[in-house]
C-alpha cells in the first residue's frame, strides 16, 4: 500500500471533531472579572471559544458604531455598564431579541420585556459616610438638610454614567425631584468627577458624607477604611451590567447560551464570587453586602432616561453652575 493511500485510510478511520465555535464578546468588565466570566462559560461549554475585548462603555460603543458604519461588525455579545446604552441600541434595531428562560427568576424591571437585554448584577448607589461623622443619614432627603451644607460630595452626572442614572432616578421620584438637586446645590454639595474621587473625600474626612456605588464603600470598610454604607429609606438607584446579543450575529446559538449562562444560578454565583450583588432573586449577596431581598430598587425607566439624558445634563449644569 502506498504511503498516500495508507494516510487516507488512517484519516478515514480516525474520529472527526468539529472545530470549536468562536464567540466575540465586547465588555466593560474589569479585566480580571472578564477573564473569570469567560473561563467559567468555556468550562460549561467546551465547544465554544470566547474572544473578548475590554474597554470602557463609551469607547466600546464608539468602536461598535465605527465597525457597523464600515459594514464589518465584530461583536456577537455585549456585556456593558448600563441598560440606558443598550436601550439606545435596541431602539436603533441593533440588538437581537432573546427571551431567556432564566428571566423568570428576575424582577421584570431588570430586563427588556422584548428580550433585547438582561441585567446580570446590581451595583446600587447609596450613601457613604465617614464613621467619625456626627450623624448617620438614613434617607436621600437627609443630605439636602441645611445642616449638611459643605459636608456632602457626589460624582457628577456630566462625568459618571451611574451618576446620570442616579439623577434620572431621583428627579423622577415623588418627594425628591429637581427640587432635591436644587437643595443640594444650595448646600454647596461638591459634584465633580467620578465615584473614586467621592470615596477618597469621604474616607479622608474631607467630606463626611457622599453619594457612592455600594462596592467601593463596602469593600473599603472590610479592608479597615473608616467608612460605612447606607441604603436610604427611599431606596437606591442602580446600574446592572446588562448583557445583549448583537443583531445579525452569525453565532446566535452560542450567544444565547452565553446570556443564559450569565443569568443562571451558576452565573449569578460567579457574580457573588466577584464581589457584587446578584441580580437574580434567591441568590445570596457577598459577605458584608445587603441581602438581595432587603434592597429596595427605586423605579427607573431606561427609555425615559435615554430620552431625557441631554436635557438632564443641561439642567444639572445650570443648577450647579458648571455651564
Amino acid at each position: 500500500m502506498s504511503r498516500s493511500l495508507l494516510a487516507a485510510t488512517i484519516a478515514l478511520a480516525l474520529p472527526t471533531f468539529a472545530a470549536a465555535e468562536t464567540l466575540t464578546l465586547y465588555t466593560s468588565q474589569p479585566n480580571a472579572d472578564a477573564q473569570k466570566t469567560v473561563d467559567a462559560f468555556e468550562a460549561a461549554n467546551p465547544d465554544i471559544d470566547v474572544e473578548w475585548v475590554r474597554d470602557g462603555t463609551t469607547k466600546l460603543m464608539a468602536r461598535v458604531a465605527a465597525e457597523m458604519e464600515a459594514g464589518q461588525p465584530q461583536a456577537d455579545v455585549l456585556l456593558i455598564a448600563d441598560t440606558v446604552t443598550l436601550e439606545g441600541l435596541a431602539q436603533e434595531g441593533k440588538l437581537a431579541a432573546h427571551k431567556s428562560p432564566e428571566a423568570a427568576a428576575y424582577d421584570a424591571s431588570l430586563y427588556s420585556s422584548e428580550g433585547f437585554y438582561h441585567s446580570t448584577k446590581l451595583i446600587t448607589t447609596g450613601i457613604v459616610y465617614n464613621t467619625g461623622a456626627e450623624m448617620v443619614p438614613t434617607s436621600w432627603a437627609d443630605l439636602a438638610k441645611s445642616e449638611m451644607a459643605n459636608l456632602v460630595a457626589m460624582p457628577s452626572p456630566l462625568y459618571s454614567g451611574a451618576a446620570l442614572i442616579h439623577l434620572a432616578t431621583l428627579t423622577g421620584t415623588e418627594g425628591l425631584g429637581w427640587e432635591y438637586y436644587e437643595a443640594l446645590a444650595a448646600n454647596n454639595t461638591r459634584a465633580e468627577g467620578g465615584n473614586g474621587g467621592t470615596f477618597k473625600a469621604v474616607a479622608a474626612g474631607e467630606k463626611p458624607y457622599g453619594v457612592l456605588v455600594d462596592f467601593l464603600a463596602i469593600r473599603a470598610k472590610a479592608d479597615g477604611s473608616p467608612v460605612d454604607f447606607v441604603i436610604p429609606k427611599e431606596g437606591v438607584s442602580y446600574v446592572t451590567e446588562p448583557v445583549a446579543i448583537m443583531a445579525g450575529t452569525e453565532h446566535m446559538d452560542a450567544a444565547t447560551k452565553f446570556v443564559d449562562f450569565l443569568l443562571s444560578e451558576v452565573g449569578q454565583n460567579l457574580v457573588v464570587d466577584m464581589g457584587y450583588i446578584p441580580a437574580r432573586n434567591g441568590v445570596d449577596s457577598p459577605e458584608g453586602f445587603p441581602a438581595r431581598a432587603d434592597i429596595n430598587l427605586m423605579a427607573f425607566d431606561p427609555a425615559k432616561a435615554l430620552a431625557d439624558a441631554n436635557a438632564n445634563k443641561a439642567r444639572f449644569a445650570k443648577v450647579f453652575g458648571v455651564e
